[in-house]
Protein backbone atom coordinates (compact mmCIF):
# COMPACT_ATOMS: atom_id res chain seq x y z
CA UNK A 1 0.00 0.00 0.00
CA UNK A 2 1.72 3.65 -1.25
CA UNK A 3 0.89 7.04 0.46
CA UNK A 4 -1.53 7.93 -1.71
CA UNK A 5 -4.09 4.32 -0.57
CA UNK A 6 -3.33 5.85 2.68
CA UNK A 7 -4.23 9.56 1.89
CA UNK A 8 -7.42 8.19 0.05
CA UNK A 9 -8.30 5.59 3.00
CA UNK A 10 -7.81 8.64 6.00
CA UNK A 11 -9.99 10.97 3.14
CA UNK A 12 -13.13 8.28 2.68
CA UNK A 13 -13.06 7.46 6.42
CA UNK A 14 -13.10 11.71 7.30
CA UNK A 15 -16.02 11.94 4.41
CA UNK A 16 -17.86 8.89 6.19
CA UNK A 17 -17.68 10.81 9.62
CA UNK A 18 -19.03 13.40 8.68
CA UNK A 19 -22.07 12.09 6.69
CA UNK A 20 -22.66 9.83 9.63
CA UNK A 21 -22.02 12.11 12.75
CA UNK A 22 -24.17 15.09 11.08
CA UNK A 23 -27.38 13.18 11.58
CA UNK A 24 -26.54 11.93 15.07
CA UNK A 25 -25.60 15.12 16.18
CA UNK A 26 -28.61 17.39 14.07
CA UNK A 27 -31.71 15.05 13.85
CA UNK A 28 -32.79 15.24 17.80
CA UNK A 29 -33.85 17.42 20.42
CA UNK A 30 -31.16 19.24 20.27
CA UNK A 31 -31.97 20.58 16.76
CA UNK A 32 -34.20 19.15 14.43
CA UNK A 33 -36.61 18.18 16.91
CA UNK A 34 -35.96 21.13 19.74
CA UNK A 35 -39.27 22.39 20.63
CA UNK A 36 -37.85 25.99 21.37
CA UNK A 37 -36.58 26.17 17.76
CA UNK A 38 -38.77 27.96 15.45
CA UNK A 39 -40.20 25.34 12.53
CA UNK A 40 -38.48 27.16 9.34
CA UNK A 41 -34.98 26.98 11.41
CA UNK A 42 -35.81 23.22 12.06
CA UNK A 43 -36.56 22.92 8.16
CA UNK A 44 -32.83 24.08 7.58
CA UNK A 45 -31.08 21.90 10.16
CA UNK A 46 -32.68 18.97 8.42
CA UNK A 47 -31.98 20.37 4.77
CA UNK A 48 -28.18 20.63 6.14
CA UNK A 49 -27.91 17.31 7.59
CA UNK A 50 -29.15 15.53 4.48
CA UNK A 51 -27.20 17.92 2.36
CA UNK A 52 -23.96 16.64 4.42
CA UNK A 53 -25.47 12.89 3.97
CA UNK A 54 -25.62 13.41 0.42
CA UNK A 55 -22.11 14.87 0.11
CA UNK A 56 -20.24 12.44 2.17
CA UNK A 57 -21.90 9.45 -0.55
CA UNK A 58 -20.80 11.47 -3.32
CA UNK A 59 -17.00 12.29 -1.65
CA UNK A 60 -16.79 8.15 -1.17
CA UNK A 61 -17.87 7.37 -5.01
CA UNK A 62 -15.33 9.93 -6.51
CA UNK A 63 -12.43 8.47 -4.02
CA UNK A 64 -13.54 4.98 -5.17
CA UNK A 65 -15.08 4.71 -8.11
CA UNK A 66 -14.73 4.62 -11.71
CA UNK A 67 -16.07 7.48 -12.92
CA UNK A 68 -13.21 9.89 -12.61
CA UNK A 69 -9.30 8.90 -12.24
CA UNK A 70 -7.83 8.39 -9.16
CA UNK A 71 -6.18 11.68 -8.49
CA UNK A 72 -8.70 13.83 -10.24
CA UNK A 73 -11.52 12.21 -8.09
CA UNK A 74 -9.02 12.69 -4.61
CA UNK A 75 -8.90 15.75 -5.00
CA UNK A 76 -12.71 16.25 -6.00
CA UNK A 77 -13.64 14.68 -3.18
CA UNK A 78 -10.78 17.22 -0.28
CA UNK A 79 -12.71 20.33 -2.45
CA UNK A 80 -16.13 18.92 -1.15
CA UNK A 81 -15.11 17.88 2.23
CA UNK A 82 -13.90 21.40 2.88
CA UNK A 83 -17.01 22.67 2.12
CA UNK A 84 -18.91 22.66 4.69
CA UNK A 85 -15.98 23.52 7.32
CA UNK A 86 -15.35 26.38 5.35
CA UNK A 87 -18.83 27.29 5.24
CA UNK A 88 -18.99 27.11 9.34
CA UNK A 89 -16.31 29.67 9.46
CA UNK A 90 -17.25 31.77 7.50
CA UNK A 91 -20.72 31.58 9.83
CA UNK A 92 -18.50 31.66 12.78
CA UNK A 93 -16.88 34.87 11.41
CA UNK A 94 -19.92 36.58 10.47
CA UNK A 95 -22.48 35.25 13.77
CA UNK A 96 -22.50 39.18 14.82
CA UNK A 97 -24.44 40.03 11.17
CA UNK A 98 -27.38 37.37 11.78
CA UNK A 99 -27.43 37.17 15.59
CA UNK A 100 -26.05 34.04 15.51
CA UNK A 101 -24.45 32.00 18.35
CA UNK A 102 -22.16 28.43 18.46
CA UNK A 103 -24.60 26.83 21.19
CA UNK A 104 -28.08 27.00 22.60
CA UNK A 105 -29.29 26.68 25.73
CA UNK A 106 -31.54 23.91 25.14
CA UNK A 107 -28.54 22.18 22.83
CA UNK A 108 -24.69 20.36 23.80
CA UNK A 109 -23.05 23.28 25.60
CA UNK A 110 -19.42 24.45 25.05
CA UNK A 111 -16.43 22.29 27.41
CA UNK A 112 -15.40 24.59 30.02
CA UNK A 113 -11.55 24.10 30.90
CA UNK A 114 -10.63 25.63 33.96
CA UNK A 115 -6.63 26.66 33.76
CA UNK A 116 -5.65 28.39 36.97
CA UNK A 117 -7.71 31.32 37.60
CA UNK A 118 -9.20 31.28 34.18
CA UNK A 119 -11.92 29.53 32.54
CA UNK A 120 -11.87 28.97 28.68
CA UNK A 121 -15.02 28.12 26.92
CA UNK A 122 -14.23 26.01 24.14
CA UNK A 123 -17.33 24.97 21.54
CA UNK A 124 -16.66 21.42 20.12
CA UNK A 125 -17.89 22.30 16.96
CA UNK A 126 -14.98 24.74 16.33
CA UNK A 127 -12.62 22.28 17.35
CA UNK A 128 -13.86 19.62 15.02
CA UNK A 129 -14.39 22.09 11.88
CA UNK A 130 -10.74 23.01 12.69
CA UNK A 131 -9.76 19.08 13.40
CA UNK A 132 -11.35 18.44 9.77
CA UNK A 133 -9.58 21.73 7.73
CA UNK A 134 -5.87 19.92 9.51
CA UNK A 135 -7.06 16.98 8.37
CA UNK A 136 -7.74 17.83 4.83
CA UNK A 137 -4.64 19.43 4.82
CA UNK A 138 -2.69 16.47 5.79
CA UNK A 139 -4.26 14.15 3.54
CA UNK A 140 -3.45 16.29 0.86
CA UNK A 141 0.16 16.57 1.85
CA UNK A 142 0.16 12.65 1.96
CA UNK A 143 -1.27 12.22 -1.13
CA UNK A 144 1.84 14.39 -2.88
CA UNK A 145 4.14 13.45 -0.88
CA UNK A 146 7.29 12.16 -3.06
CA UNK A 147 10.36 10.27 -2.29
CA UNK A 148 13.69 12.37 -3.01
Amino acid sequence: MDHRWVARILLALLCGIQGIATPLIDLNRTHATNPAWVRHARFHVVWQTLTMVLLAVVEVALIWGPWVDAERGFYMAVALAALSPAAFLLSFAGRAWFGGALSDVNGIQPLRVVVGARTLVVDMNLVAVIAAMLSLAAFVAIYRWQLT
